[in-house]
């Protein structure tokens, strides 16, 4: 395993995030995929026995369940000073807002619960999981900065945002002497890169980790094609994310299959070993062993600068999905939350 910094922070982290979303008791028919704790705890441990000491969960992970489980096994399998925990919370409820809670008052609420979930004292990294078109954005960066001057997390991050967004938020955070985003978490693989348009330029020049999920596409870029997994079958959030693009990605994922073969290796470590190439540390999802070792072997694959063009070569643009979708539809709110923020500073 390889180690890095994580942007403007002393959190030295492992090249591979893993991420717990596919750890957590499944409840109402959701993620009926994931593993229960006995099959998680199995995975996290190999993950710190091959070096992995970063670890991404969100309290709206089954129910908050993954971030238990998660807890427990580091307890049992590290030193809490060997691992750097991260999780997420999401914006304000309409009942939230409809009882007058502040966006300060829900993050303090929000970690709380994650840390009593976690069984921790503090988190190393409190992700912004999506922004809140509902909530001034003072609200959020003070309740952000009061988390940290409290101890109950070290540094913040941010997810599923634009790269305006990331520069508007940092902006205020310098004006008004918060702490700063450090981190990013977006969607961003072989098969998706609009994060290539302006987020990736703006982490560059402000040296902003990019710590992208679905670094595998849901298991699309490890699987050759026809090969079946439960949460290709089961995962309607991730097909609605792909499913649009798949005659487009499939050139893409035949590639990577190609690539493999050739070399010798898996489609895991072809696809990642790209992804190391932009960003600092990719969240990946992990329900299997096998998973777990792929990831980790392909820190140590070195692809050419050839191999690279032809794996990039194919790529056209696609639509925002997902969460990013979503935001493009609540953007027209977002000059009337901005000023009503910029009345609160002013």
């Amino acid at each position: 395993m390889q180690y890095t910094k994580l942007g403007n922070s002393d959190l030295e982290v492992s090249r591979i995030c893993m991420g717990c979303m596919g750890f957590g008791e499944a409840a109402n028919g959701q993620h009926s995929w994931t593993l229960d704790e006995e099959h998680s705890r199995e995975i996290i441990k190999l993950g710190l026995e091959l070096g992995v000491n970063f670890f991404d969960t969100a309290v709206a992970y089954q129910s908050g369940t993954s971030e238990q489980y998660l807890g427990r096994a580091l307890r049992d399998f590290a030193g809490r000073e060997q691992v750097v925990a991260a999780t997420k919370f999401l914006p304000r409820t309409k009942e939230e807002i409809a009882k007058g809670i502040s966006g300060q008052q829900h993050i303090a609420q929000m970690l709380d619960k994650s840390l009593s979930n976690l069984g921790m004292d503090y988190v190393d990294l409190y992700i912004y999981h999506m922004w809140d078109y509902e909530t001034p954005l003072y609200e959020i960066m003070e309740g952000l900065n009061q988390a940290v001057q409290a101890g109950k997390t070290r540094y913040i991050g941010i997810s599923n945002c634009y790269a305006y967004q990331l520069a508007k938020a940092n902006a205020l955070a310098e004006r008004e002497g918060f702490a700063k985003f450090i981190s990013v978490q977006g969607h961003y693989n072989l098969l998706f890169r609009e994060e290539e348009r302006e987020m990736a330029k703006l982490c560059e020049e402000d040296n902003i980790a990019m710590t992208p999920y679905s670094a595998l596409a849901a298991g699309r870029l490890a699987r050759r094609p026809g090969e079946i997994s439960k949460r290709l079958v089961e995962d309607s959030y991730a097909k609605l994310k792909y499913d649009a693009a798949a005659e487009q990605d499939a050139v893409i994922i035949q590639r990577v299959e190609e690539l493999a073969e050739k070399r010798g290796v898996s489609m895991t470590e072809i696809s990642l070993a790209w992804l190391l190439t932009k960003v600092t540390s990719p969240v990946v999802g992990v329900t299997k062993a096998e998973h777990m070792e792929g990831a980790a072997k392909a820190v140590e694959l070195a692809l050419t600068a050839e191999e690279i063009c032809y794996l990039e070569e194919p790529y056209v643009p696609h639509k925002l999905v997902g969460v990013m979708a979503q935001n493009t539809k609540a953007a027209a709110k977002e000059e009337h939350v901005w000023s009503v923020g910029n009345q609160k500073m002013n």
